[in-house]
């Protein structure tokens, strides 16, 4: 079972329902757990995670979201010449 931890988590990101139970508290401790009926359903099969990541490229490239191979190159590029300094 997957647990994600949050501590530290202002209380303004919360939703509105659950930031009326924490008034006059700056942060709080999120804790997210998957429930056990998700674990049992398996890894996404391979033909439905390939189908799922074109139906996201194509809605990008809807949205005008796409990048170049040389844009994505230049981006990483200059996120790699940072630590260089």
């Amino acid at each position: 079972m997957n647990k994600i931890v949050r501590e530290h988590y202002p209380v303004e990101n919360l939703p509105e329902d659950l930031r009326l139970q924490f008034r006059g508290v700056d942060s709080v401790t999120v804790v997210s757990e998957a429930s056990a009926e998700l674990d049992e359903r398996g890894p996404l099969p391979h033909a439905d995670a390939i189908a799922l990541m074109r139906q996201m490229q194509r809605e990008n490239e809807a949205k005008g979201k796409t990048v170049s191979t040389e844009e994505a190159v230049a981006r990483i590029r200059a996120l790699r010449d940072e630590w260089d300094d």
